[in-house]
């Protein structure tokens, strides 16, 4: 058989079933960047003018490059049932950046145009460390313990995302409380909605129905929305240039959120990708990395703030029989939607008492995600990672307008807020190290958590020599701590086993 000469379709109607499946996901993550980023205080001119039609750029060069690549193997394998890979805005770490960036940047400096061009700057950094991190994605994820990446990831889940929007949800209560329960119902307890429509689907439609009969949203909203619809050209911009000076001066805070949300973004695109190669279609891994991190950073040329990814909806893509053409069909749907104002319009009608309880969801998903992506025995590591972002929150949210408060409640809450994702890691990682009995790993990290705190990465307001002493001192002799039982070995005391519920349920 001549490989050459397979015909291997642009589209087929399998490509409408994919395409619908990655559309939705899109969507919604386009959706809740747009009304998560008004309610911040970010203008429509930066949100419609500049953030969507730079993701949508990313949305389109990705897809259509992943649709090459599936033409490219299909001539070399023979074969006509070869699937792109899905490919969009990064969920998880869309919020990360949401609540982790483009917020804490508006609070820090007051300017949303400032502060919008830092979150540019980050996701640029974002992109060249993933083209970067394709070189060593595999000693990454070998080295850095999951529950230890992930409980970090989860603490901003808690605090940012589940908690943040749980009180956005209650200040409609009428509306956000409704939604709550097809949440629960429909996404948590898996019961089918009426006329099979999706549960995140059926439960914005409520809401925004809710919302606009028991007269808390206004019908102006959507005379308002529809004025949203227009001409929003794709203009290039130098925003993230300045942002990046930003991010290596006065805001190393934010900086420190993008480095291992980028490493858990790279890793989560190495095992999609490989996800996929387990149904019969073998892409290079790396270059995947690579290109993800080369189509977020066209993104932020023309104003996005948001990593990109390979889907793991890529496998369902793949069940559905879906071919090339699903994915030219999303990348194309999106740069037209952005260009002519329809998310923009969608995003004004829709309130946000509609979309927070989904955020919810997405918030606790994370949490619940990182407990049973590990086995139970690092459920302490899971732990104390997450708790560096509980200071972060209240640093970020009241430190500037109640300085004086939050410094009476604790001196440590701005510094152990200050680089929260690294010393979440870190202290994770010990844990992890410890509970194997791997204390020269253990040392390894608390070094690790010196030079951090040595050149400010954590524990201090800016980048600089000897930063933060008492932090230094605190990790080193940490290290000369597991450094000695190293060498000296250990007595293990009886444990419970960790394949069984610790407390059981007494019976009678």
């Amino acid at each position: 058989m001549n490989k050459s000469a397979v015909h291997y379709p642009w589209f087929k109607r399998e490509d409408m079933d994919g395409f619908f499946a990655l559309f939705q996901n899109n969507l919604a993550d386009f959706v809740i960047i747009a009304v998560s980023m008004l309610g911040m205080g970010y203008p429509k001119e930066i949100v419609f003018g500049k953030v969507i039609p730079g993701a949508a750029i990313a949305v389109l060069v990705g897809n259509l490059y992943y649709a090459y690549t599936a033409n490219r193997l299909a001539k070399k394998e023979g074969r006509t049932d070869v699937t792109a890979l899905a490919y969009g805005i990064s969920t998880p770490v869309m919020f990360v950046f949401l609540f982790g960036v483009l917020l804490p940047a508006k609070t820090i400096v007051g300017d949303p145009e400032l502060a919008w061009k830092i979150a540019v700057g980050a996701c640029l950094v974002s992109g060249v460390i993933e083209i970067m991190v394709s070189f060593i994605g595999r000693w990454v994820h070998k080295h850095i313990p999951r529950a230890a990446m992930l409980g970090a990831l989860a603490g901003i889940a808690l605090a940012f995302i589940a908690g943040e929007m749980l009180f956005k949800t209650l200040e409609v209560p009428v509306v956000g409380l409704v939604v709550l329960a097809i949440v629960i119902v429909g996404i948590i307890g898996k019961i089918r909605m009426p006329f099979n429509i999706p549960a995140s689907l059926f439960a914005i439609i409520m809401g925004t129905i809710i919302a606009y009969s028991m007269g808390e949203s206004s019908f102006s909203q959507i005379a308002d929305g529809l004025g949203d619809l227009g001409f929003y050209p794709f203009i290039p911009t130098a925003a993230a240039f300045e942002g990046s000076i930003q991010l290596f001066t006065t805001l190393t805070a934010v900086l420190a959120v993008v480095i291992p949300i980028t490493i858990y973004n790279a890793v989560e695109t190495m095992n999609n990708v490989e996800a996929v190669a387990t149904l019969g279609d073998k892409y290079d891994v790396k270059e995947c990395m690579a290109v993800d991190g080369v189509g977020t950073v066209l993104g932020t040329f023309f104003g996005g703030a948001f990593p990109t990814t390979v889907y793991m909806a890529s496998v369902g893509s793949k069940w559905m029989g879906a071919g090339r053409g699903y994915s030219i069909l999303n990348g194309i749907v999106y740069v037209v939607a952005a260009l002519f104002g329809l998310i923009a319009a969608i995003s004004s009608i829709i309130p946000v008492s509609a979309i927070a309880p989904i955020m919810v969801f997405v918030g606790i998903s994370m949490v619940a995600t990182a407990f049973q992506s590990n086995k139970s025995k690092y459920f302490m590591a899971v732990s104390i990672a997450m708790l560096p972002y509980f200071a972060n929150y209240i640093m970020t949210r009241f430190n500037n307008n109640a300085e004086e408060v939050v410094s009476g409640i604790s001196s440590a809450i701005v510094p152990l807020g200050q680089g929260a994702m690294f010393s979440g890691i870190i202290l994770g990682a010990i844990t992890v190290y410890v509970i194997d009995k791997n204390f020269k790993r253990a040392a390894m990290f608390s070094i690790v958590g010196f030079l951090f705190s040595f050149f400010g990465i954590m524990h201090a307001p800016k980048l600089a020599f000897n930063a933060a002493p008492s932090y230094e001192i605190g990790y080193l002799l940490m290290a000369v701590y597991f450094i000695y039982y190293a060498y000296k070995g250990v007595r293990v005391l009886s444990e419970p086993d960790m394949d069984e519920p610790i407390i059981k349920e007494k019976s009678g």
